[in-house]
């Protein structure tokens, strides 16, 4: 089967006579939670774990968002442990990308191919009820490759401790997929990071709401509630991100701590921030650490191309023009198939006005995506 290319490039916007794009990092960078340090020496990654919300078999709609926080809680548990996991978000633009809405409930043969095009190992999906008193969950794990159904996980507790009942379930479903798994039950839960029923209800509730102010209400509360976790103003600092309100979205990503999964995300969002703040000289120190970081921390494809597209751009607003040629041409580089980064580099070239260097590097954009109109108008141009 043909892998498809891991990428989130979507440009936000073009600077004209000095025109870059800035870039999202991708997919696989951006939304497959890192190890945490504490948990490298310990385990031994498993594989790349996929999971979906857990379907609300009950007759309580009240407590739809239960499915969707046992997902959320999932990947936060398994990622605590050393697992890699695809982050929310990540499965949510895989659906967009495959023609599902965020609320389809999919058959197993769907996830089985959702999961085949992110190149996850394991599926992880399950349903739950409650009466109100007693909450029990069933959860499966589905192995990719070769294809097997693995043995239903139950567990059901009191409604008030769904936390170590979810504690419980996902340390079972890990011994499901490796019965070697070396940690116990008490070992794993040490690895976790202790929440409350409260603070994790109005997270998850933020996460689903559909307007941005009540997202922020929510996440805000969360934050509230626990102020140590990260979770809550990484999420914060997103919405403010997006919404372009980068004086909001600063102090937020501030909270999260370089040991935590979104770290690399909170960092390269601020580095975004003071672009648009208008500080070159700041973004460049920032995707200048970001880079160094992952070079330390020898994490896979530390050189990332679209930190580089951001660096360069932070060069050649303070007038680096070398040093952004560096940066472009080492992204062009390390992506072979992306178009943008010697499109880029022909745009700093007409900047110097060398049209024969421009035309070079607008001839190899259009190799690279030869349906792209733009790159075959500025290479006319040149």
């Amino acid at each position: 089967m043909n892998k498809r290319r891991p990428s989130f490039r979507n440009a936000w916007w073009i600077f004209f006579a000095g025109l870059f794009f800035l870039y999202a990092l991708p997919v696989r960078a951006r939304q497959l939670a890192s190890t945490p340090a504490n948990s490298r020496r310990t385990l031994t990654q498993g594989g790349i774990y996929l999971v979906f919300p857990f379907e609300n078999a009950g007759a309580a709609p009240n407590l739809d968002w239960i499915g969707e926080g046992l997902e959320e809680l999932t990947i936060q548990r398994l990622s605590a442990a050393g697992q890699q996991v695809y982050s929310h978000a990540g499965r949510l633009n895989e659906m967009d990308m495959s023609g599902f809405p965020p609320s389809a409930k999919l058959s197993r043969a769907t996830m089985l191919r959702i999961a085949q095009e992110m190149d996850a190992d394991y599926v992880i999906f399950g349903s739950f009820t409650s009466d109100g008193k007693i909450l029990t969950v069933d959860a499966r794990v589905l192995r990719v490759s070769p294809v097997a159904l693995l043995p239903v996980v139950h567990e059901s507790l009191p409604f008030d401790e769904p936390m170590t009942l979810h504690a419980r379930m996902a340390w079972q479903l890990l011994r499901t997929t490796n019965p070697n798994y070396p940690l116990s039950f008490n070992e794993f839960f040490k690895m976790q990071r202790p929440l409350t029923l409260a603070a994790f209800e109005q997270y998850v509730r933020g996460l689903l709401a559909n307007e941005d102010e009540a997202r922020l209400r929510y996440l805000k509360e969360a934050a509230r509630l626990a102020p140590d976790w990260p979770d809550p103003a990484f999420a914060l600092g997103q919405v403010y991100f997006q919404r372009n309100d980068c004086n909001s979205a600063l102090p937020w990503f501030a909270r999260v701590p370089i040991s935590h999964a979104r770290s690399v995300e909170a960092v390269f969002a601020t580095g975004v921030c003071r672009l648009r703040l208008g500080q070159p000289d700041k973004a460049a120190e920032t995707f200048t650490s970001l880079q160094e970081d992952l070079h330390h921390n020898l994490i896979s494809g530390a050189d990332l191309p679209e930190i580089l597209n951001n660096l360069a751009l932070a060069e050649a607003r303070q007038g680096s023009m070398s040093t952004a040629k560096t940066a472009l041409g080492r992204a062009r580089d390390v992506d072979p198939d992306e178009d943008d980064y010697p499109f880029n580099l022909g745009l700093l070239a007409l900047q110097d006005n060398d049209f024969a260097a421009a035309s070079t590097h607008f001839r190899e954009a259009l190799d690279r995506e030869p349906d792209n109109a733009e790159d075959a108008a500025f290479l006319i141009y040149a």
